[in-house]
């Protein structure tokens, strides 16, 4: 007869099986039924296989990362890449981009984290400014006045900083503590995570600006060209969020 407890196990090992196959559903059911994710030349490319990551491919970039690292499990990353020693203007709208697409997503933001995967060793000061930039600039985009959006171009590029000055204008009279608050978690990956990255691109190179989405079990299993079009993610992101019973 069988006990409690051997059904207990029995479905354990039952639930550890379908969690570990559901990606590969996943990939498999986009891949044969490619009208699920919207297929447009803004829209993203299928991973096939998947490339698979581990949690000690990832470390704390800075001190806030490391302290919330274990926000990376059981959800779905919405993952920026910084693959040179800088971040240009089209990676840095990248990440803007990440940040108003996350916020577009209402009731299923809690189901996603944001992450960008910085590759090389950067100067502190000057991965600073990036994090702050990536924090403020969306108070610029979209207020439909000259000065703002003269503004906007100018802070994108990486030569151009933000002070202090700067930096209580464009909170205003928001707590500053509230404003400066950031979503996204930086993380340096393993190298052995590095060659898998490249490794998707046929010339093994990164550009500046690309985009992933990773599930809920590590795996990346989606990817956008650089000027990619946040709305089409969207999409891709919401039938994935739709047809996903993890994260």
């Amino acid at each position: 007869m069988i006990t409690k407890q051997q059904k207990k196990n029995r479905l354990l090992i039952l639930a550890i099986f379908g969690l570990t196959i559901i990606p590969f559903l996943i990939a498999w059911g986009l891949k044969e039924n490619p009208g699920l994710v919207k297929g447009t030349t803004n829209s993203g490319q299928l991973i096939t296989p998947p490339v698979t990551t581990e949690r000690t491919d990832f470390t704390g970039f800075d001190p806030f990362s490391a302290e919330n690292l274990a926000e990376l499990s059981g959800h779905w990353l919405i993952v920026n890449v910084i693959p040179d020693t800088g971040c240009n203007e089209v990676c840095l709208d990248a990440l803007l981009k990440t940040r108003q697409l996350r916020l577009m997503l209402n009731k299923e933001l809690s189901r996603t984290r944001r992450i960008v995967i910085v590759f090389k060793e950067q100067a502190t000061d000057a991965a600073n400014q990036w994090w702050l930039k990536d924090t403020l600039l969306s108070r610029l985009r979209g207020t439909k006045n000259p000065a703002d959006d003269a503004l906007f171009l100018s802070l994108l590029r990486e030569e151009n900083k933000l002070d202090d000055a700067l930096i209580e204008k464009l909170i205003g009279a928001d707590d500053r503590e509230f404003a400066l608050n950031s979503d996204l978690i930086r993380v340096k990956p393993s190298a052995e995570l590095v060659k898998k990255i490249t490794g998707i691109r046929q010339n093994n190179n990164i550009p500046e600006g690309m985009l992933f989405l990773m599930d809920p079990l590590g795996n990346l299993m989606m990817q956008y060209e650089p000027g990619f079009n946040t709305y089409k993610i969207k999409d891709d992101l919401m039938h994935l969020l739709k047809i996903s019973q993890i994260g």
